[in-house]
């Protein structure tokens, strides 16, 4: 599998100047112990979907309390590998700095139990009213691209959880068929692009806990 991504250039409808997403050709891929050593250093963005639900809402008398809109939750296998994943990053002692989710509560839900740090919802990484369908304009898929192009605070990662069809719009090729709680894992270049250096589904987290001293 290509672990870049392709050089792209799109003018942001909400930004004055053009936005260039290009990862350097070489990029490499990183996994198991690299990773793991590269995430405890920090300068990566975690660009995840979130954990398991169901394609529907829950019936009324099934919703979590605090899912006061009976919006999508997630189910047994998402809570339980959410609060796995976070079990693996405290194991691991990968630092997260900030933690972004969509607003829906699936994505917050898996933010929560993951218990990586204060929780920054942001509209942007929601479905910008268009139910998780493609956005025509293009801007959903621009604003995460920049997004991901910035760099962390020194010495922390990023989190980012958001859906499917968001990921797909900023990275066509890289996203196209993630899986519940997939990441992919970028590395910010400094000049508004970002490398992708590895993907790993949320139960690998686990293993590579496992493996690690």
């Amino acid at each position: 599998m290509d672990m870049t991504l392709r050089c792209r250039r799109r003018s942001l409808i909400a930004l004055p100047i053009s936005l260039v997403v290009c990862a350097a050709a070489a990029a490499a891929a990183l996994a198991g112990k690299d990773l793991t050593a590269a995430l405890q250093r920090g300068g990566y963005v975690i660009l995840m979907r979130h954990a398991s639900s169901p394609a529907t809402p829950p019936d009324p008398a099934q919703a979590e309390p605090d899912n006061v809109h009976h919006e999508r939750q997630l189910d047994e296998v998402g809570r339980a590998s959410a609060r796995a994943m976070g079990d693996a990053f405290h194991r691991l002692r990968i630092p997260v700095g900030e933690v972004l989710s969509s607003p829906t509560y699936r994505a917050l839900e898996t933010a929560r139990l993951a218990d990586l740090g204060p929780v920054q919802p942001d509209a942007q990484l929601g479905d910008a009213g268009h139910s998780m369908t493609a956005d025509p304009s293009g801007t959903r898929g621009a604003w995460l691209r920049g997004r991901v192009a910035r760099a962390p605070k020194a010495g922390t990662n990023t989190l980012i959880i958001t859906h499917a069809p968001n990921i797909r719009e900023a990275f066509p090729s890289e996203g196209a068929d993630l899986a519940d709680g997939e990441a992919l894992i970028l590395r910010p270049d400094g000049q508004g692009g970002a490398s992708l250096v590895a993907r790993v589904k949320i139960q690998d987290w686990t293993r590579l806990a496992a493996a690690s001293p």
